[in-house]
C-alpha cells in the first residue's frame, strides 16, 4: 500500500504537503483554542508536521494515518526530533474508512478529501470519530478566480471547472451540509510557492542521483514544464484553505 511513486519523489523533502506555510499552520493551531491533552485524528497526515508541531506547541495528542510509507516514516522521525513521540502516533495505512477507536476533539483531513469521495463524504467519515461538540478540519482548494475555459481549469490540474467552487460558494456548501464554519486559514501565493517550487530542487537533485531510473523521463518532463505551468495557471487561479467546522 502506497501512493504513486512520483509523489514520494517530488515531495520527499516536504514537511507540509499542501500550500499552507509553517507560520499559518501554527496560526491555525492557536485559532482552534485547544486545551492541552486534546485528541486529534489526522487522515492523510503526510509527514506529520501538523500533529508534531501542535503536540510540541499546544500539548495535543493525536493519531495520523497516511498511505505513503515514506511520509509515515518521516512523521515518526519528526515526532522523535521534536520530543513528542509519546504524544502522537503515525499509522501507515489507508485513511479511507478509518474510524478512531476513541472519540476525538478534532477530526481532520487537510488536503486529501478524495479519501471520502469528496468534501461531503469526508466530513461524514470524520464525524464518525468526533465527540459531540468537536471540530472538523477540512483542507480544500477553491477558485481564486473562475477559469475562463475548461482548458485553463485542466492546466490548474483540475479535471474541470466544476471540480472546485469559488470561496463564498464553498463556505455556503458547508452550511448546506449542516455545519457552521467557525474558523478558516487561507493559503496565499507564497504558500503555493513553498509547496510547488520546493518540488523543483527536489526533482533536480533526484535526477542527478537517479539518471537511469524508470521515472527519470517523467521527472525530467515535470521539471521542464512545471515552473511555467504553475506560474501561469495554479498560482493565479487556485486558492486553498483549511476550514474549521462544527455541527449545527
Amino acid at each position: 500500500m502506497d501512493i504513486p511513486r512520483i509523489f514520494n519523489i517530488t515531495e520527499s523533502a516536504h514537511r507540509i504537503h499542501n500550500p499552507i506555510t509553517a507560520d499559518k499552520l501554527a496560526t491555525l493551531g492557536a485559532a482552534l483554542r485547544m486545551e492541552p491533552g486534546a485528541r486529534i485524528l489526522d487522515l492523510g497526515s503526510g509527514s506529520g508536521e501538523m500533529l508534531c508541531t501542535w503536540a510540541r506547541d499546544y500539548g495535543i495528542t493525536g493519531i495520523g494515518v497516511d498511505m505513503s510509507q515514506l511520509f509515515t516514516e518521516q512523521a515518526k522521525l519528526r515526532a522523535k526530533e521534536l520530543g513528542v513521540a509519546d504524544k502522537v502516533k503515525f499509522i501507515h495505512g489507508d485513511a479511507a474508512g478509518y474510524v478512531s477507536n476513541e472519540k476525538v476533539d478534532v477530526a481532520a483531513c487537510v488536503g486529501a478529501t478524495w479519501i471520502g469521495g469528496g468534501v461531503s463524504g469526508t466530513i461524514e467519515l470524520l464525524a464518525q470519530s468526533l465527540r459531540a461538540g468537536g471540530i472538523i478540519l477540512i483542507g480544500e482548494p477553491y477558485w481564486r478566480q473562475l477559469p475562463p475555459t475548461e482548458d485553463v481549469a485542466k492546466r490548474c490540474l483540475a479535471h474541470s471547472i466544476s471540480d472546485f467552487l469559488m470561496l463564498p460558494e464553498l463556505l455556503a456548501s458547508f452550511g448546506s451540509l449542516g455545519y457552521d464554519v467557525v474558523e478558516m486559514i487561507l493559503a496565499d501565493q507564497d504558500g503555493w510557492d513553498r509547496y510547488e517550487a520546493a518540488k523543483w530542487l527536489t526533482m533536480r537533485r533526484w535526477l542527478e542521483a537517479n539518471p537511469g531510473d524508470e521515472l527519470a523521463k517523467e521527472v525530467r518532463d515535470q521539471l521542464t514544464s512545471e515552473p511555467k505551468r504553475y506560474a501561469a495557471y495554479t498560482r493565479e487561479y487556485l486558492g486553498w484553505g483549511v476550514f474549521a467546522l462544527m455541527a449545527r
